[in-house]
């Protein structure tokens, strides 16, 4: 999606990616990113949690005009209320190589 915003963006509308995969999100690099530390497939919280769900819009939307240059990727201070693994994978130095050179 991040390459989608990029589109987008060059046609003069601003765009706000909620993400909840950290290092993939980084290394596209959209325009503007906002990350939730939730399980994939939770980006908004919960089913049926309407409070979670309308707070992580407000706050897209409330980025898309405050932010002050494209390229940024901003932590949400959010929390899953319970413990769950993401495992990241090893970073290749190819990515790494391609990360530098953006």
């Amino acid at each position: 999606m991040g390459l989608v915003a990029r589109v987008v963006e060059e046609s003069g509308i601003p765009t706000v990616n909620v993400s909840t995969g950290r290092d993939i999100t980084a290394l596209v690099r959209p325009p503007r990113s906002l990350f939730v530390n939730h399980p994939m497939g939770n980006t908004f919280g919960r089913v049926g949690d309407t409070a979670t769900q309308t707070k992580i819009l407000r706050m897209a939307l409330d980025f898309a005009v405050t932010a002050s240059g494209p390229g940024i990727l901003v932590d949400l201070p959010l929390q899953w209320d319970e413990d769950f693994v993401y495992f990241a994978g090893e970073t290749t130095p190819e990515a790494i190589a391609k990360q530098k050179n953006k």
